[in-house]
């Protein structure tokens, strides 16, 4: 029986870390930054273009292609005040790509800033998207936890709501930077291989990687794949709670092409991850294939993984027994992408089934990121964050990278 982390402490899991620390622009150059390496419990540090040299020829590298939407809407009201709306995730269609090219109407789920501000009423915005003059509304309906449905309608069917986020929205760099988003962030608060819109935040073990080392990396013989895990606002969310137990996960949508599913397969289930989001679409990956094993006939929703799941079901199975299980129901609904979502929270206590070695930023002090890492390096986490903090590595988002291999 393995430990229960629903009774860790998150005041346990908590370090100094000042304000000077935390990186508020990139570097000039990304794969200059500097890079800790931490392999079985030994550290040392060099920069990220040496990044290649340390990895075994021939293992597979697991990148998440999601891409950052422009997702805050600012209104104006006729009293002059200004109402946020942050686009969190499509309800209506809420299929993503689905919901980026309608052409009259979309609803979200937002968050919403000078709430007390917008009692009623619609909100109205009028702006010019690809020459043709438009006017966009947002109708407040109801409130679901801390976010609100919004209905957004415009009166042009040229335009898409894409397009609309493209000229209208703003993209939301994290809060802790304390500082407005700037017209620079458009590209380095994206990684060079974004593709696939949908995250109100980056990946941001993957602002790292330049085409430079992702050929150094190939050249290695090293096995480059991507899969999509769109990054929700729930990633900045502290936890408030004295014990995990009381931290409600955010849910993230994942979508997995069958070709990833096999390469996987082919590397034994075994892979390297780039960031946390990777890590938690690839270990998500193995509860998926646990669940199939019982019921090879689940539903969409019955995949999806739930918070707590991976410390209530104690099947062993191999992870490539749990990779081909997905792959036979890949078969039976004749899909070539495997669309779910997951809840997963990562704690000591949890046994990482496919990730055997992760890239990863410096992560804010009693987050749930920090819980995932002290969960793969053994609780080891401080000997990592010690080193960092004495030798003058950049914290969070726009901060230095690690290479952890327990």
């Amino acid at each position: 029986m393995k430990e229960d982390p629903r009774h860790i402490h998150i005041s346990e899991y908590s370090y100094p870390l000042p304000d000077e620390r935390i990186a508020k622009f990139p570097l000039p150059t990304r794969d200059q930054s500097k890079l800790l390496i931490y392999r079985r419990g030994e550290v040392s540090e060099d920069v990220f273009t040496s990044l290649p040299e340390y990895l075994p020829q021939g293992s597979l590298m697991i990148f998440n292609n999601t891409k950052v939407i422009q997702a805050r809407l600012h209104f104006r009201k006729k009293t002059g005040a200004l109402i946020e709306v942050f686009c969190l995730e499509p309800i209506q269609p809420n299929d993503y790509v689905l919901n980026f090219q309608q052409t009259n109407h979309a609803a979200w789920l937002c968050m919403i800033g000078n709430l007390k501000k917008w009692k009623d009423g619609q909100l109205k915005r009028e702006m010019t998207v690809k020459g043709f003059p438009i006017t966009l509304t947002a109708t407040r309906g109801e409130c679901k936890g801390t976010s609100h449905w919004v209905d957004f309608a415009w009166d042009n069917p040229e335009v898409t709501f894409a397009d609309i986020l493209e000229v209208f929205g703003e993209l939301p760099i994290p809060p802790y930077l304390n500082r407005d988003t700037e017209e620079s962030d458009k590209e380095t608060y994206q990684t060079v291989y974004s593709k696939i819109k949908g995250s109100v935040a980056a990946p941001t073990a993957g602002l790292h990687f330049t085409p430079r080392v992702l050929d150094a990396l190939q050249e290695k013989g090293i096995d480059l794949e991507e899969l999509t895990l769109h990054v929700g606002a729930g990633t900045f969310k502290p936890v408030k709670s004295e014990e995990i137990e009381g931290h409600e996960m955010h849910t993230e949508y994942i979508s997995v092409n069958r070709s990833t599913i096999k390469k996987l397969i082919d590397h034994d289930g075994c892979a390297i991850a780039v960031g946390t989001t990777s890590v938690r679409t690839l270990e998500s990956l193995y509860h998926i294939g646990v669940t199939l094993a019982e019921n090879p006939y689940a539903t969409e929703e019955e995949l999806r993984v739930k918070q707590w799941q991976p410390y209530e079901k104690y099947d062993q199975i191999p992870p490539v027994v749990a990779l081909q299980k997905i792959l036979g129901y890949l078969d039976r609904n004749g899909l070539e992408t495997l669309h779910t979502s997951t809840q997963i929270i990562i704690a000591p206590g949890y046994n990482y089934k496919i990730v055997k070695a992760m890239v990863t930023n410096f992560h804010q002090p009693q987050s749930t990121l920090l819980l995932l890492v002290s969960a793969f390096v053994k609780g080891n986490w401080r000997t990592i964050y010690d080193y960092a903090l004495a030798h003058d590595f950049r914290f969070l988002s726009y901060g230095d990278s690690s290479l952890l291999i327990p």
